[in-house]
């Protein structure tokens, strides 16, 4: 197969969900519905959370950055995808896909980041409650939303830079809805195994180690409130963490469901449906649990 250089290919075909031109219309309404409510169910959460004066904790300030973070996740895929069903189109461009591929790295790690903070605040408000306004003061939570962003966008950069250094050869379909740093490097003349690896290694410490430090504050966070005697202080804690714990469930259940599905199946398109689950379902849903 002829190579490229790289700054010789001028766009990508992202493939999408489906080639069924009957689908074409059922999937643009169904992905617009879906955006739409999850950018107006984040951005009430966000209103809300600024407007009211009582709302103004911890708390409430990683919610608010976690809806902001959930809209921009969103925004990253579902706007160029309703524009190439709406336009019969399906190319993006060389610049577009890398730009994709960088926030959606950022984002998707910020998200994993913002969920860790978030068990920690309620680990400290549960099993420290007395020390609670002296650790978690308005200076130390925004230094953790600022370094957890800082990791990420570090994060994402080594994305793009990884990307950005490959040559392509003339087959530029990617078996995708986004520009998925996976099926860039299978579309790649040049040798990926470092890529793969490093990609590999960097979901695994940026998705195992927020995951092991929730597991670790959920320890001890139960621990903590099987030891309280009154049954409605036990409703009142599990009550505070439930929902962020659901999150966390949909979140990282989706996936790990996704990519432990890709190694089994040889099927790239089914891996691009199964990703919908957590680049979009898990979004939208945040602000109703």
């Amino acid at each position: 197969m002829e190579k490229k250089n790289l700054t010789g290919v001028s766009e990508f075909l992202l493939l999408g969900l489906s080639d069924d031109p009957d689908l074409q219309p059922l999937l643009f309404g169904l992905f617009l519905s879906m955006y739409l409510v999850t950018v107006l169910g984040n951005l009430l959460i966000i209103l809300a959370v600024s407007s009211d004066s009582h709302l103004h904790t911890p708390m409430y300030f990683f919610l608010s950055n976690l809806s902001l973070t959930d809209v921009s996740f969103s925004t990253t895929t579902i706007p160029k995808m309703l524009v190439n069903l709406q336009t019969h189109s399906k190319s993006i461009t060389y610049a577009g896909c890398l730009t994709q591929l960088t926030f959606f790295s950022l984002f998707a790690f910020l998200e994993s980041l913002l969920l860790t903070v978030m068990a920690y605040d309620r680990l400290v408000a549960i099993c420290h409650p007395l020390h609670y306004l002296v650790i978690m003061n308005p200076r130390f939570y925004g230094l953790l939303v600022l370094v957890s962003f800082s990791i990420s966008l570090l994060t994402s950069l080594l994305h793009y830079w990884m990307v950005s250094q490959l040559t392509f050869c003339e087959e530029v379909e990617v078996l995708h809805f986004f520009c998925d740093p996976p099926q860039l490097f299978n579309l790649s003349c040049s040798d990926t195994f470092i890529n793969n690896i490093l990609i590999y290694f960097i979901g695994a410490i940026l998705g195992g180690v927020p995951l092991s430090g929730i597991l670790y504050s959920y320890t001890r966070i139960i621990s903590s409130i099987l030891r309280v005697s009154s049954s409605d202080g036990k409703y009142k804690a599990f009550s505070t963490c439930g929902s962020h714990l659901a999150v966390v469930c949909l979140f990282y259940g989706t996936g790990l469901g996704v990519y432990l599905s890709s190694a089994v199946s040889s099927s790239c398109r089914k891996g691009a449906v199964a990703s919908v689950m957590y680049t979009e379902v898990t979004p939208m849903l945040n602000p109703f649990i």
